[in-house]
């Protein structure tokens, strides 16, 4: 029988367990059912089925940590129930529950299925739990976790366990963090303070984003401070910020708290442009309400033609007690373990186990009940929450303009010149794909000024005669963590990050986040749908050399070498062909961060139209001298490193020595595989000997560090009697490029003088008097300069 609304009511404001309802919550509550909007009757009992339905999650959540299986009939666990290792970030998952269980909960309400993003991955035992019990999980998880004893128990048992396959990868779909198996997750949520700067560009015109933030990163990342001043109606999405406010990081209490708790946050987001408001954060209810209301507040601001920028941005900040609803919470072990032993070996902590459990219980006819009350996106004919938008990115193939082609003949130029022409072209050809451009700064100064000129910073109020505009695509702040966070969440688009190379090493968390996320879903079988990111770092190491050594840093391509090549390429074009063939091979691809480092300087144009994209397809190609009569082979990775080599081959040419100078665009594509996918990106064997043939001596001259790259090339190493490598070495300072090449023995003597032993030469017949005193250390670094090539 259905009960009356006021019964339904009275049903809702006796809570459950310990989820208790506060006046506050009761009024507002009251006043969004009165509103019109929603069915009163079916209303308040979705409302009661939340406080269950967390109930329940909260109670799987703490099972997850401690124990290896349930019992649905409520019993005490005996001992040999619980694990003799528990493991998991109990109290901020069990704060997590109310806060999930609140966002399905507005789903069902307003029949939409809106996105959610959780910084938080360690969290992810809520997530986990309430997806459990809805039957909402991944494909991978199917089967094998669900509200069934069974399924409950599997996936307790499996939380922690460490399992591992014969292939060395996780043998269970559940991880610590959020993952590609964890259904509806975007984002491992691994790096703090990501998420912070990453919602405010992820949803498009139409949807809805519920970001679910923690005080603790509110530490790391400043740029999150600045989302009113990128949100645009025209442009984005809704986007909702909770952030989950239980005053305490893993040993101590949080900034936030320290310095005065919920009213100096919400003092600080007021000064930068926030419309803040408090809830509580142990009810489901709240959470309702702050979405629902959250979004009616910026729809009604979109809405209005007289608005004006920043806009007011409604910002949730959910107070609760970190581990609430178990016991220590409160306390800093509530982050981890809260009890104070471990219940499989001590009586008193399995005893305040099972009476903190007791008061969770659920019966699986209640569960069920709460469930077909939530989990109704079948019915409403929308997409359940694993599905949300922003899970199931898939831009259209983007239309890439024919490159116009500079001639080989023409006067030397600059590669970004050419790219900048180029991506111009890309976004004027793609009218429907919205456009990021992250910019730490300088962008003209990187010879990107088409890209400003065409897409303009974006601000608040723009300056008359600067390149600004207050719906610009380009994301400029002096924060680089916070503008590749535009472009790495805007996965609905077409997207662009430009730095200095030593400066983009601060983007490497990000970056590297969304490599890792990635490349589990590919390992998992789901290609990422985005469309792939190329970060174009120029003023790079050997061409800024005119600032001090902190501006002369290859350390970012050399970390992303670490990842897996098919996902983190590192690619180094030597001109403007290839540089543009480059872009275009980027953006061809799906779910890749492309690192490209690019010369601003003018170069000399290497490769026409046609060779510079069969350098970019096999990752290499020669640029001097014969394969077949080839003494010795000088192998060039970046555009000043083949200048060298080519200087030196003429050397050499004209002392009778036959020397094969081969680029090498993508040294990814030519390591030694470390798994199947990775296997199917690098180059074949035919391909290697092709372009490198054995039994010839070789000397590999890098953008980055010898011995790394030297290792990551081991294909075509034929030993240290036959292969060298000069590249970075960690020198620097105030200098011009050839006081760099010099500094670092990569000048093309330098070269020669490295080549000669492996080649079984004397450097006597290459070298004048000198140059050998010049690399030696005893006469004049000029004395290169003013030599005959």
């Amino acid at each position: 029988m259905v009960a009356t609304t006021s019964s339904a009511v009275e049903h809702w404001r006796s809570g459950y367990g310990p989820i208790t309802h506060g006046d506050e919550t009761v009024e507002r509550i009251r006043t969004l059912a009165q509103s019109g909007r929603f069915d009163p009757e079916t209303f308040y009992r979705r409302l009661a089925a939340a406080d269950r339905l967390a109930c329940a999650a909260m109670w799987t959540v703490v099972h997850m940590t401690y124990a290896k299986r349930v019992d649905l009939s409520g019993a005490p666990l005996p001992a040999d129930a619980f694990k003799t290792a528990p493991e998991g970030h109990t109290g901020g998952s069990l704060n997590m529950v109310p806060a999930f269980v609140g966002y399905l909960t507005a789903n069902a309400l307003s029949a939409t299925t809106r996105s959610w993003l959780m910084g938080q991955g360690h969290c992810v035992a809520a997530v986990e739990a309430v997806n459990a019990l809805t039957g909402d999980v991944s494909d991978a998880q199917k089967g094998r976790y669900d509200r069934s004893e069974k399924g409950l128990s599997q996936l307790a048992a499996d939380f922690y366990s460490y399992a591992i396959d014969a292939d060395g990868r996780p043998a269970v779909p559940i991880g610590s963090h959020a993952g590609p198996n964890t259904a509806g997750a975007i984002s491992e949520g691994g790096y703090l303070g990501f998420a912070e700067v990453q919602y405010v560009h992820a949803p498009l015109p139409g949807e809805s984003l519920v970001a679910f933030l923690s005080d603790g990163a509110f530490e790391e990342q400043r740029g999150s401070d600045w989302t009113a001043r990128w949100w645009r109606a025209e442009d984005c999405g809704l986007v909702v910020p909770i952030m989950i406010l239980n005053g305490r990081r893993i040993e101590e209490r949080a900034q936030i708290a320290q310095q005065g708790g919920a009213a100096w946050l919400a003092d600080h987001l007021r000064l930068n442009g926030f419309d803040p408001f408090g809830i509580d954060g142990r009810d489901p209810a709240a959470f309702v309400w702050a979405i629902l209301t959250a979004e009616e507040r910026l729809g009604r601001f979109a809405a209005d033609p007289a608005r004006s920028y920043p806009a007011p941005i409604p910002y949730a900040i959910a107070e609760t007690v970190k581990g609430f609803g178990f016991p220590g919470a409160g306390t800093n072990a509530a982050h981890n373990l809260p009890l104070a032993a471990n219940p499989s070996r001590d009586r008193a902590a399995r005893d305040a186990f099972n009476e903190a459990a007791r008061a969770l219980f659920v019966a699986p006819a209640d569960i069920a009940a709460a469930v077909s009350a939530i989990a109704v996106h079948q019915e409403q004919n929308r997409p359940a929450a694993s599905r949300h938008p922003l899970a199931s990115r898939h831009p259209p193939q983007p239309i890439q303009p024919q490159p116009q082609w500079t001639d080989t003949n023409a006067p030397p130029d600059c590669a970004m010149h050419a790219l900048d022409r180029w991506f111009v072209r890309l976004v004027d050809a793609n009218p429907g794909l919205r456009v990021r451009v992250g910019n730490p700064d300088e962008l003209s100064s990187n010879h990107m000024s088409a890209t400003l000129e065409r897409l303009r910073h974006r601000v608040n109020a723009p300056e008359t005669g600067v390149a600004e505009a207050y719906d610009g695509g380009v994301i400029t702040a002096l924060n680089e963590e916070a503008v590749a966070a535009a472009a790495l969440a805007n996965k609905g688009g077409i997207n662009l990050i430009v730095s200095y190379e030593a400066f983009a090493m601060k983007m490497l968390g990000g970056l590297r986040q969304e490599i890792v996320f990635a490349r589990r879903q590919r390992e998992d079988g789901k290609e990422p749908g985005w469309i792939s990111v190329p970060l174009v770092v120029t003023s790079h190491t050997w061409e800024n050399s005119k600032n001090e050594q902190s501006h002369q840093d290859p350390t970012l391509g050399e970390a992303l070498f670490g990842e897996m090549s098919d996902t983190a390429r590192v690619l180094f074009p030597v001109d403007a062909n290839s540089a543009v063939a480059t872009m275009v091979s980027v953006f061809d691809g799906r779910g890749q961060v492309g690192c490209v480092i690019v010369s601003k300087r003018d170069m000399p144009h290497r490769f026409d139209g046609e060779a510079a994209t069969r350098f970019v397809a096999d990752g290499a190609a020669p640029v001097f001298g014969q394969a077949g009569s080839a003494e010795l082979q000088i192998v060039a990775i970046g555009a000043y490193q083949l200048e060298e080599a080519l200087k030196a081959a003429r050397r050499l040419k004209a002392r009778g020595r036959h020397v094969l100078v081969t680029a090498i665009n993508e040294p990814g594509r030519f390591r030694i595989p470390r798994d199947p996918i990775e296997a199917r990106f690098v180059a074949t064997d035919d391909t290697l000997a092709r372009l490198f043939p054995p039994g010839v001596p070789r000397l590999i001259v890098s953008h980055t560090l010898p011995e790394p790259m030297l290792g990551r090339l081991r294909r075509l190493d034929e030993g240290p009697k036959r292969t060298g490598a000069r590249g970075y070495i960690s020198r620097g300072g105030t200098l011009d490029v050839a006081g760099m090449l010099f500094a670092n023995r990569c000048s093309w003597a330098h070269l020669i003088d490295a080549a000669a032993p492996l080649a079984g030469w004397s450097r006597h017949d290459h070298l004048t008097p000198d140059e050998r005193n010049a690399i030696d250390g005893k006469g004049t670094p000029a004395a290169l300069s003013t030599a005959t090539q």
